[in-house]
């Protein structure tokens, strides 16, 4: 589609959680448009919002049930130009694996199932990286079927691991490891011994894990070390969106684990260089978001993975002055290219109350920097939106806020060098 006409648009989510949210939220700043979004229970990021309405439908998680979803919405809304949403690996998967099937319904703007592959793996992303000269952690794969074959748990304690402890494990795709289960299951594990490794990789031997796990060394330094990356590569191959924070907390449950909870926008050059050389090189399109830390040994920064999605956090994008929901519809809907849009003003995202994240900023002068922030007003958190303020949905979101002293009291309960 092209000209300067914008039509009737419908933003559809697909997952429910706050990075969701966040998303329809920046279509609602910059068009006024109302939101649908699909998710297996209600969920509170949702709850009584004015423009966000929450179809749910149980059993998401396999692709089929969520294309007949989507299929399903595609045929209640004609006339409407549906944008597809979400910052799910799985559901990322599942919709470009389905194309086919929702292209003629849907705006998307996810890379092609072959760039798909080479990046969402984390084997693929440091590959590239090696060819384009961009640092990665050291790393040891794992393949589980590989260790199953030659022995299954038998197998595990003559495996060679040529690192230090602590290491950190988790696995090459995330979409794979949704679907499964075992005891003691992390997004991402710090492993301290040997033991404990072989531990891990038993579980995954047992569970029927069909990928690839990595043990990666483990950089230096707390969560203010981490870094995050979002892009948006166009359909002319050209970066038309950029931003760049600091991390400053981690949110510590099991499943969350290593998902930014606090970040303080900042401008890296060499890392929007770095992600610009990585996406151009596979022809990426579409949004992307990279994880990368601060390297305390060399002062160069270290990159771990591309999200071949925006990220949960995405809201520090927007707040920062580079709307989400921009980028994309003038690429997708309006068919043109723009100038690319950058985070540059200096703001604090944050999902978590602003005393509980002080306790965990071992800096002093950066507390006194987030203070600053918060002082002027640029402390945001998504939930907290003026637009979808009634009283029910504001005391349930100050509900979700508090609920992370409980959570990091059971977690994480006092600051540490490591970050866990």
């Amino acid at each position: 589609m092209t000209g300067t006409s914008l039509p009737d648009l419908l933003p559809v989510g697909v997952g429910g959680d706050i990075g969701v949210y966040a998303m329809v939220r920046a279509f609602h700043e910059q068009y006024g448009t109302d939101a649908l979004v699909i998710s297996s229970v209600a969920t509170r990021a949702m709850a009584d919002s004015s423009f966000v309405t929450n179809v749910v439908t149980p059993g998401i998680d396999d692709p089929e049930v969520l294309v007949a979803a989507l299929e399903r919405v595609a045929a209640q809304h004609p006339g409407k130009t549906l944008v597809l949403l979400t910052n799910a690996d799985w559901f990322v998967r599942s919709i470009v694996e389905n194309r086919a099937r929702l292209e003629d319904k849907y705006v998307m703007s996810y890379c092609t199932l072959e760039v798909l592959e080479q990046v969402s793996s984390k084997e693929g992303f440091a590959e590239v990286c090696d060819r384009l000269g961009i640092p990665t952690p050291r790393t040891v794969a794992v393949s589980v079927p590989q260790l199953v074959a030659d022995g299954g748990l038998a197998a595990i304690p003559a495996l060679r691991v040529d690192l230090e402890f602590p290491v950190v494990a988790k696995p090459s795709s995330s979409a794979d490891y949704h679907y499964v289960s075992f005891p003691g299951k992390r997004k991402i594990h710090h492993v301290d011994s040997r033991a404990e490794l072989d531990e891990l990789l038993g579980h995954l031997v047992t569970a029927g894990y069909p990928g690839t796990f990595l043990v990666q060394e483990f950089i230096p330094g707390d969560e203010t070390q981490m870094r995050s990356l979002t892009a948006y590569r166009d359909t002319r191959g050209v970066i038309t969106l950029l931003a760049t924070g600091r991390v400053l907390l981690e949110e510590h449950t099991p499943g969350t684990l290593g998902i930014p909870a606090a970040i303080l926008t900042e401008p890296y050059e060499d890392a929007m260089e770095a992600a610009s050389r990585f996406l151009d090189n596979v022809g990426y399109t579409g949004f992307a978001n990279f994880d990368y830390k601060l390297d305390p040994r060399t002062g160069r920064h270290v990159y771990f993975e591309v999200n071949p999605r925006i990220g949960r956090n995405n809201y520090y994008v927007t707040a920062a002055g580079a709307n989400i929901a921009r980028a994309l519809v003038e690429d997708r809907v309006l068919g043109r290219s723009i100038e690319p849009l950058l985070a540059t003003k200096e703001v604090l995202y944050s999902v978590v109350p602003f005393r509980l994240l002080l306790k965990y900023i071992l800096d002093p002068s950066l507390r006194i920097r987030l203070q600053a922030v918060k002082d002027r007003g640029d402390a945001v958190n998504p939930l907290k939106y003026s637009r979808d303020g009634g009283l029910k949905r504001r005391l349930v979101v100050e509900a979700m806020t508090q609920n992370f002293y409980r959570k990091y009291k059971k977690h994480y309960p006092e600051p540490t060098t490591t970050g866990y």
